[in-house]
């Protein structure tokens, strides 16, 4: 990796969002260095370099940024030590000569946040802010992609999330604005972006969105704690996601995913997809 490498690197371009950054570049025509865990996963892509590395490898991480100027971080999978394999990776940069680091975080992203995993973000950013790395934040919300997920096999949603809203935002728009940012860091540094679509739908509109736009009966169905943990205790997964899982909900009832921004619009130039032009473009089932 020489002088004339790329002066953007992604990450996570093997997964939903970053895979969609790394073809809007690519289509745009913009050199970049795609630097992931599995290779072999990786789409065929102009003008992309490509460099193993996982997040926890401080020494793959310095290897593959060596020559980058601005990167994309893509939060890690969830997993018990995210905090440290994101420490690690910073850390990675700075000693690899990065000068502007773009994080994605989460809405809210604080301490004391309901989310639990918003807690971890917090703890990512105050360590990019330590580090002297210019920096920007892209905080967002829920993901529209998956509300067709949240349904069961019967119909319903179900979760502790009351009568509170969520600004749920699409992929394909956190994207935009990680390719706007990307392309033009010095416009955006120490930037914190909170990405939300344009409107804040309860659960229960979400079900009747839903319900439109299949053909199928959904309904939302509000859980107490108790309850919620009880309907995911089938799943057998360690505390600390189960936690997570729970706490997505509960932060909507909350109220602190309910904020709508214009940031996508500032930033991207469009305005952001609501949950039917999500459901339109989608493949109805059946």
């Amino acid at each position: 990796m020489t002088s004339s490498a790329p002066r953007i690197a992604v990450t996570g371009a093997t997964g939903r969002l970053g895979g969609r950054v790394a073809r809007r570049l690519a289509a745009a025509g913009v050199r970049q260095r795609l630097v992931v865990r599995d290779p072999a996963r990786l789409p065929d892509l102009d003008d992309a370099e490509v460099a193993r590395a996982a997040y926890a490898d401080r020494d793959a991480v310095v290897r593959a940024l060596a020559g980058v100027e601005t990167v994309l971080m893509v939060s890690g999978a969830e997993a018990p030590d995210r905090i440290d394999q994101h420490r690690t990776f910073v850390d990675a940069a700075v000693a690899a000569g990065v000068r502007h680091l773009v994080y994605v975080s989460f809405c809210g992203a604080a301490p004391d946040a309901t989310f639990t995993l918003a807690r971890d973000h917090w703890a990512t950013e105050e360590h990019i802010r330590a580090s002297g790395l210019a920096a920007t934040m892209l905080r967002d919300n829920l993901y529209i992609d998956f509300f067709p997920l949240l349904t069961g096999d019967d119909g319903v949603i179900r979760g502790p999330a009351g009568t509170g809203r969520v600004a749920a935002v699409a992929q394909d728009d956190i994207a935009d604005v990680a390719v706007a940012v990307l392309r033009r860091p010095e416009a955006h540094v120490g930037a914190v972006y909170e990405l939300t679509g344009p409107e804040a739908l309860t659960l229960a509109e979400v079900a009747a969105r839903l319900t439109r736009a299949t053909g199928r009966l959904i309904r939302y169905e509000p859980e107490s704690l108790a309850e919620a943990y009880a309907s995911r205790a089938r799943f057998g997964a360690p505390d600390w996601q189960v936690d997570a899982w729970v706490s997505t909900y509960t932060a909507i009832a909350a109220g602190e995913l309910a904020r709508v921004s214009d940031a996508v619009e500032r930033v991207a130039g469009h305005r952001p997809m609501t949950l039917d032009d999500y459901l339109r473009r989608i493949p109805r089932p059946g």
